[in-house]
């Protein structure tokens, strides 16, 4: 069992507990929360609550969600925005809303599940039969470039890369308030929240370095356009730094205001440029990735206010 504790803030209160964490933990679906929730595995301020419990502000939350098992992952015919491909590497452009790899309540409909139907099987298995071929992940809302690798040896010459910062990352994202500097570097450390476990969180506790360095690319008054390139890559740290400098992404409930503008489905983050040496030939190669619709939509909105 893996056991989560959260804290209820204010901007919460009301909030079903099923919907409450499940966004709080991208990785398990609502349906699985939930599920475990019916199983009697959760309880608030030491009681055991039902799925439809609402929640309220300083409520304290436990739950144990049960360790995912080594299921089969089975291939679906789902169509792939290619990019690039050889017999060591795929290059695949993601759009918003796929979740990367398999995960408790979300076993379908996943770019594993996609990818295992393209390639016939032929991936990597490092990372397992829930992970096979990915050598890294972004976020289920967040749109962009991903490379996956179709054998062993390109798997571990891609993990190297990213171990040392040499992969060339750049991700744009519109984010709340002007920034009054053109550019800057965040170089916080991120970790789990101490409170929320299901947040990660700027942190000297259990923490890894984490560095962003960020620029201007277009002012709108209440919100900026920029660029983030990454130097690490710990789990959501452009979210994570944005909202910690008071710049949270336009979009994103989980480190932003719970109630959002424009009716947008997650956070407006995309993976736009990715750098790196390839594993066989060891010549670099640069992909770079339009913005989806929405993301050129919301800027022409946004520049005419």
């Amino acid at each position: 069992m893996n056991e989560y504790k959260l804290k209820v803030e204010l901007e919460s209160q009301g909030e079903r507990i099923d919907k409450y964490i499940s966004e709080k933990y991208e990785d398990y679906s609502r349906e699985y929360i939930k599920k475990t929730i019916i199983d009697g595995n959760a309880t608030v301020n030491g009681v055991q609550v039902k799925q439809n419990y609402k929640v309220k502000e300083n409520d304290e939350i436990c739950i144990q969600i049960p360790e995912s098992t080594e299921l089969e992952i089975l291939p679906e015919n789902i169509a792939l925005d290619i990019r690039y491909e050889d017999d060591d590497i795929i290059i695949i452009n993601k759009g918003q809303g796929m979740i990367v790899h398999p995960a408790p309540g979300n076993y379908t409909g996943t770019l594993v599940n996609a990818l295992l139907h393209h390639c016939k099987g032929n991936l990597s298995q490092i990372n397992g039969v829930i992970r096979p071929g990915i050598v890294h992940r972004i976020d289920k809302e967040t749109s962009g470039i991903i490379v996956v690798a179709k054998n062993n040896t390109a798997h571990q010459h891609l993990s190297e890369q990213f171990k040392e910062h040499t992969i060339n990352r750049k991700y744009h994202a519109i984010v709340f308030s002007n920034f009054t500097e053109d550019k800057g570097t965040i170089d916080l450390p991120i970790g789990r929240h101490p409170v929320d476990r299901m947040k990660m969180a700027v942190t000297e506790r259990n923490s890894r370095r984490a560095v962003t360095y960020y620029k201007v690319l277009e002012r709108f008054g209440d919100f900026t356009y920029v660029e983030c390139k990454l130097e690490t890559g710990r789990t959501h740290q452009i979210r994570v730094h944005m909202a910690h400098r008071k710049h949270p992404l336009l979009g994103d409930e989980v480190y932003g205001p719970k109630k959002q503008p424009y009716n947008l489905r997650g956070q407006v983050l995309h993976a736009k440029v990715l750098g790196f040496i390839h594993p066989r030939t060891n010549e670099y190669m640069e992909f770079v990735s339009e913005l989806p619709e929405y993301f050129e939509k919301l800027i022409n909105i946004l520049g005419k206010k």
